[in-house]
């Protein structure tokens, strides 16, 4: 049994792209900067509140809570500490952090560079199945919010309370517009190629959304164990079949006793990271405290990723007309964009956030989330100079803990 029952604690990581100071382009070059901060060359350094480790890639640094903290500890001000004590290091190498979901002009196919030290195996695995180049494998950054459970019954209330949010997480958080030089057409495109990155194994997946599970014995039975028989044929020493190989978009860490959603693009700031993850998790709070209707009446999976697809190309104006999926959320049965059940949900339950997180989130709900601001302030040009005068501006507000605004150029 975990030691913290659910919603006691929170877990917080964060991806951010290492560039070139001048040009910002990619740089692979993590090795380097763990080794700096370490004195030798390591997966993972420990700088006090916050531990930074390598990725599969290495132009990507994670950032991450050194252990689970109460959702009332100013893990804002842990994790920019962090940010401002590296810049010594980085400016040495005339690197800097750059945030968002996604590096807006990367070629993965030729400046991608697999993590090369120590235990790759399974790095070198996922590889030779799925051929991790692509945008959805090198050029994606995220947040994980994890979120512990202490009981079947804990698990069976988090796993599908979590289900009836994520659809909505895209319109709030997506921050990658952009790829190959120019607009998608998606607000959320890091989202659009997670979804693609293993479809040649379709159950690791599955429908994005999770089923509809109320045990931990139920998802080991029905999920994991389909997972490993169907990569089997492809991983016959079984390198990859365990529970890390799920990729909906929340996984139980069963050994650990936590649920982590993995959707959440990274955004241009801590504050604005750690407002999305504080609303997340007290929303999702507030729906397990007052309602069991999650559990008597599930939400089809295929509905839930139906408007999940929507976020990600609409955002925040994307329409909700679903009467069952209005009063699972504990709100009026009318048609609404996915703005307004937002605001509800939020307003809800803003006595439980901080002030700075409560206008980072008016900011968003405002002005668009931050894909909507990017693509407000590049306008209808878009090329190198824009692209590189904006994202340079993006590089500045992860440092100084400022949200974006939006300036008509």
């Amino acid at each position: 049994m975990s030691k913290f029952s659910i919603f006691s604690v929170m877990g917080i990581e964060i991806e951010y792209m290492l560039v070139d100071k001048d040009s910002l382009n990619i740089q692979p070059k993590s090795d380097l900067i763990l080794e700096s901060l370490a004195g030798k060359l390591v997966n993972e350094v420990l700088l006090g509140d916050i531990a930074i480790s390598n990725e599969i890639v290495m132009h990507v640094l994670e950032f991450k809570n050194n252990g689970p903290k109460p959702p009332q500890t100013n893990v804002i001000e842990q994790f920019q500490k962090t940010i401002v004590d590296i810049q010594p290091i980085l400016q040495q190498h005339n690197l800097m952090l750059l945030p968002t979901g996604a590096h807006p002009w990367m070629n993965p196919e030729q400046e991608t560079r697999r993590w090369p030290h120590g235990n790759d195996a399974h790095y070198q695995q996922f590889d030779a199945i799925f051929n991790c180049q692509g945008h959805g494998w090198s050029n994606l950054q995220s947040m994980h919010v994890n979120l512990p459970y202490s009981t079947e019954q804990e698990f069976g209330q988090l796993h599908n309370v979590i289900r009836l949010i994520l659809p909505l997480i895209p319109a709030l958080a997506a921050s990658s517009p952009v790829l190959d030089g120019k607009s998608t057409g998606l607000l959320d495109a890091r989202l659009y190629y997670y979804c693609h990155n293993q479809d040649r194994i379709p159950s690791i997946s599955g429908d994005i959304i999770p089923e509809f599970i109320l045990t931990e014995t139920e998802y080991q039975e029905k999920i994991l164990d389909r997972m490993y028989k169907d990569i089997s044929p492809l991983d016959p020493k079984k390198i990859l079949q365990h529970q890390w190989l799920n990729s909906r978009a929340a996984i139980p860490k069963l050994d650990h006793k936590a649920i982590e959603i993995r959707i959440i693009d990274t955004q241009e700031c801590v504050t604005a990271d750690l407002a999305i993850a504080k609303a997340i998790l007290n929303i999702l709070k507030h729906w397990q405290e007052s309602s069991e209707l999650y559990l008597d009446q599930p939400c089809e999976t295929k509905r839930l990723r139906a408007l999940f697809d929507q976020c990600i190309s609409s955002g925040l104006a994307t329409t909700v007309d679903d009467r069952e999926l209005c009063n699972q959320w504990q709100l009026p049965s009318k048609t609404r964009s996915v703005r307004e059940i937002w605001s509800h949900l939020i307003e809800r339950v803003s006595a439980q956030l901080e002030s700075n997180e409560q206008l980072a989130l008016e900011k968003i709900l405002s002005q668009g989330n931050l894909s909507e601001r990017i693509l407000k302030t590049l306008g209808k040009t878009i090329n190198q100079d824009s692209l590189k005068q904006v994202y340079g501006q993006l590089a500045h507000c992860l440092l100084t803990n400022k949200q974006f605004e939006y300036t008509p150029r």
